[in-house]
């Protein structure tokens, strides 16, 4: 018997421009589907992230709420934000919901997503509703230091750049903070170095130059999930923030991911609250169905 096709989307997130930014395919599911298809169409889509999204009509939240899943190539993760908000993006732009506000329940809990005014005249003077922002609220991630005897591994992965400090986070990515962001920029580390050393990901980051329009950039290599670099990792920044927030004393931040494909977040970190604002922007590539 056929399957019903399932509609899916291919969006960008956290950029303004086509073919930038970090891909999302994002699948809209009637109902669950086992867990081997979905691994098997992410592999298919072969890209950083695809998410599935199923809609929970019984739930007692005064907002619209989704069930929200992401996968690698490889594996199902926890936590992924550029493929939040291109589900975010896409529920919006194709009026799925009448709200300015929906909830995804996740392996994170329950994560929303905002959608805010970019240019605040634009609209009131009765521009088109498409000048807006979507905001992320997402937990911290804790970074701690890091003690280990495969720090050599590290360097050797990066090619032997010294770096200021290394770090590791609860969600068990090794974190490398350099002197200089040109050395982030022009970093070309060893991928099969990378699988060899302990964590899941590394990430490396340092203060932007001063005369760019960020505070701190960032990449993020990830070989043993399938993605040598993810080009926007947006759950990363939930323990970049807060290692930054500490160094630069301050809560509000413009992040430049600085890949070859680039994206830019604004951040604010609630300290209090534990909770990091992601704000960024979408753009849908492509659209089609899975006919199987």
């Amino acid at each position: 018997m056929a399957k019903t096709p399932i509609k899916y989307y291919v969006v960008d997130a956290f950029t303004e421009s086509a073919f930038k930014g970090n891909p999302a395919a994002v699948c809209l599911l009637e109902e669950e589907r086992d867990e081997k298809w979905l691994q098997a169409v992410a592999a298919e889509f072969n890209i950083s992230q695809t998410c599935y999204l199923t809609r929970i009509t019984d739930s007692e939240s005064p907002n619209p709420r989704f069930r929200l899943r992401w996968f690698t190539p490889v594996t199902e993760v926890k936590l992924c934000g550029h493929a939040t908000l291109a589900s975010a993006h896409i529920i919006f732009t194709t009026g799925l919901v009448n709200s300015s506000i929906i909830e995804f329940d996740t392996l994170s809990g329950i994560l929303t997503a905002t959608k805010v005014p970019n240019d605040a005249s634009k609209i009131q003077n009765g521009g088109v509703d498409d000048c807006f922002l979507i905001e992320l609220n997402f937990p911290t991630v804790p970074v701690t230091d890091f003690n280990s005897a495969e720090t050599s591994v590290i360097l050797k992965a990066l090619n032997d750049v010294p770096p200021i400090d290394i770090k590791t986070t609860t969600a068990d990515d090794i974190f490398v903070v350099f002197p200089s962001g040109k050395s982030i920029i022009e970093m070309e580390p060893q991928l099969d170095d990378i699988l060899k050393c302990p964590g899941r990901g590394l990430m490396v980051s340092a203060v932007a130059p001063p005369d760019s329009e960020f505070d701190f950039i960032s990449r993020f290599f990830c070989p043993k999930y399938g993605i040598n670099e993810d080009p926007v990792c947006g759950s990363a920044h939930c323990a970049l923030a807060p290692y930054w927030s500490q160094k630069l004393g301050k809560f509000d931040f413009v992040a430049h991911a600085a890949s070859p494909r680039g994206g830019i977040l604004k951040i604010h970190l609630d300290e209090q609250n534990r909770r990091v604002f992601l704000r960024g922007k979408a753009v849908t590539v492509m659209e089609g169905s899975v006919l199987v």
